[in-house]
């Protein structure tokens, strides 16, 4: 299976965007798409496995898709974006790094464990975007494996949509380069980030760079992106006081106005020892985000067992914006992008009258092939 699947992913493929290859020689490439910059000989991939060089010259995926949905945009999780609405979701194969706690390892593992069989199916970027004009769907998201690694084709996606004035966003580990984020920026507005501990050991062991994700965050803020930042939040991996606090006071640092998403595991993957987050341990990560100075501190995964936590309220005045169980929206008095009460600016990206999805649903609605 791995070796057909390889040659198909071969066949759906196309010339790595200019802005994220650099020609190093003797039909060497260095591939500026994640963190890494892996440098590639002729004949061979990246660490992602799925951007590979072929005669010289830089290939990544193209003209499939691996997963498309309609979600409810709380499901990436956007809290601050189109509340209420939905969010067209696709995603393709592949990652650049290798978490053993991963809940989306039967695509983001692709060519790494054998088990991971999902396929790819073949789809026009035309044919994407029909889907979420058919479904009136305001925003569009790259999402499910790590959307840098396929940024080139999503970017094709993104340009029609752009055009329709659909909304684009980025679900992402956030191993970025400055390279990749100034070519998305153009065409993606919204931006999430796993910052998945605040220890190099640990980043190491999930094969990326702390320091990365870091200057990542920075930049996307200062690039102008909207960012919302999840740490899911694991027993004895990332749940210590200390390390919590320097997350939260890293995210106050660069911007108070980030909300922060500490959201809760289950044991999945290889990763079956540590116990599920119980809601605690969540109220405990709110509290230490609140006592850094951030404005917008969300616990997920576990509603209903976390209070007022999963509801926006004004960072003025106190009063409540937007109330939530799980994806579902119960209330939202937003007036446009401010308070009801104070009329004070709430950062985000929000719509003037506030609509509600259509069906009000509380699960996403997947799209067949």
């Amino acid at each position: 299976m791995s070796v057909s699947l390889a040659k198909l992913l071969e066949d759906n493929t196309m010339p790595a965007a200019p802005e994220l290859v650099r020609d190093e020689g003797d039909q060497v490439v260095r591939c500026l798409a994640c963190g890494h910059c892996c440098r590639i000989a002729e004949g061979k991939a990246g660490i992602c496995r799925v951007r590979f060089n072929r005669g010289g010259k830089l290939y990544a995926p193209a003209g499939y898709v691996a997963g498309l949905a309609v979600d409810p945009i709380e499901k990436k999780p956007f809290f601050h974006a189109f509340p209420g609405r939905d969010a067209l979701s696709f995603g393709m194969l592949g990652c650049d790094l290798h978490c053993a706690f991963c809940q989306n390892w039967i695509s983001s593992q692709t060519l790494r464990d054998e088990r991971a069989v999902s396929l790819p199916h073949r789809i026009t970027a035309d044919q994407v975007l029909a889907v979420a004009l058919q479904r009136q769907t305001p925003v569009m998201v790259s999402t499910y494996n790590e959307p840098l690694i396929t940024a080139d084709w999503a970017v094709e996606i993104f340009k029609s949509a752009r055009e329709h004035e659909i909304v684009c966003g980025f679900v992402s580990n956030g191993h970025a380069t400055p390279d990749v984020l100034r070519f998305l920026r153009p065409y993606v507005d919204l931006y999430k980030v796993d910052l998945k501990c605040f220890s190099q050991e640990n980043y190491r062991k999930l094969g990326g760079s702390l320091q990365v994700v870091l200057d990542s965050i920075a930049l996307l803020k200062a690039m102008g992106f909207w960012v919302e930042i999840v740490t899911l939040i694991i027993p004895t991996f990332n749940d210590g006081d200390q390390e919590l606090g320097d997350i939260a006071r890293f995210i106050a640092g660069v911007s108070m106005d980030i909300p922060w998403h500490v959201t809760a595991f289950h044991p999945d993957y290889k990763m079956s020892d540590p116990p599920a987050t119980p809601a605690s341990t969540l109220k405990r990560a709110y509290e230490i985000g609140c006592a850094a100075g951030l404005k917008f501190v969300y616990a997920g995964n576990l509603a209903g067992s976390v209070g007022d936590r999963e509801n926006t309220h004004c960072p003025a005045c106190g009063e409540l914006l937007i109330r939530r169980s799980g994806f579902h929206i119960e209330e939202n008095r937003m007036t446009g992008g401010h308070c009801p009460g104070c009329h004070a600016d709430i950062p985000g990206v929000w719509e003037p009258d506030a609509p509600r999805r259509s069906d009000d649903s509380r699960f996403p609605r997947a799209v067949g092939f």
